[in-house]
């Protein structure tokens, strides 16, 4: 036969464990919607918390180069990329616009510089700096312009600081980049170089 004390000792018990439970429910709800509020409606949901998110961008004529996203900087920039990229929107685009020294431009699937995934998003320019290897986000004269488009740098450029939005850099593969075929899309006869295929890779962040 269990005792009274010990009966009121496991009482406690079962009450502090559920009070630890329910603690823990509202801190990870709280946690989840700080989150879901960095976010444009429709990239609700696209993105986990806590989850590294990379690009391995492969091209057709050969080798690959991995892009790392940090959507600390640029939520709903990183949503709009890994929500296209897993629709293959990105697959059999081509970089259009390739300026040595400068910078790498594609995501266009008209291939004309003009092109886009049907609407646009909002400007999230950051402090990041576009350096060598800077993955940043194209568009027009309007801020709030963007669509699809991005550039790759291929050395410092200063002048785009703050004025387009910074939202990952290549990890690896810098040098597949640094081949990809030099074009003027305002007079070029033949396509730029195509991407066969963008993957996605997420894990937990450590």
């Amino acid at each position: 036969m269990i005792s009274a004390s010990r009966a009121r000792s496991a009482v406690r018990f079962a009450l502090t464990a559920c009070a630890v439970l329910v603690t823990a429910t509202a801190a990870s709800a709280q946690d989840d919607a700080a989150w879901n509020a960095k976010f444009e409606e429709r990239f609700k949901g696209v993105l986990k918390p806590k989850t590294e998110y990379k690009a391995v961008v492969t091209m057709e004529k050969g080798g690959s180069f991995t892009i790392l996203f940090d959507p600390s900087i640029a939520p709903n920039h990183v949503a709009n990329f890994v929500a296209l990229a897993r629709k293959g929107f990105y697959d059999g685009t081509t970089f259009h616009r390739v300026i040595p020294g400068f910078m790498a431009q594609g995501g266009d699937p008209t291939g004309s510089g003009t092109g886009g995934p049907g609407y646009t998003i909002k400007a999230e320019f950051n402090s990041t700096k576009h350096v060598r290897g800077t993955v940043s986000m194209a568009r027009k004269p309007d801020p709030d312009s963007a669509g699809s488009q991005f550039f790759v740098c291929f050395g410092e450029t200063q002048s785009l600081d703050n004025q387009y939005t910074v939202f990952g850099k290549v990890v690896q593969g810098m040098d597949v980049v640094d081949k990809i075929t030099p074009r003027d899309p305002m007079r070029a006869t033949t396509p730029g170089d195509k991407i066969q295929k963008v993957e996605i890779q997420e894990a937990p962040k450590s």
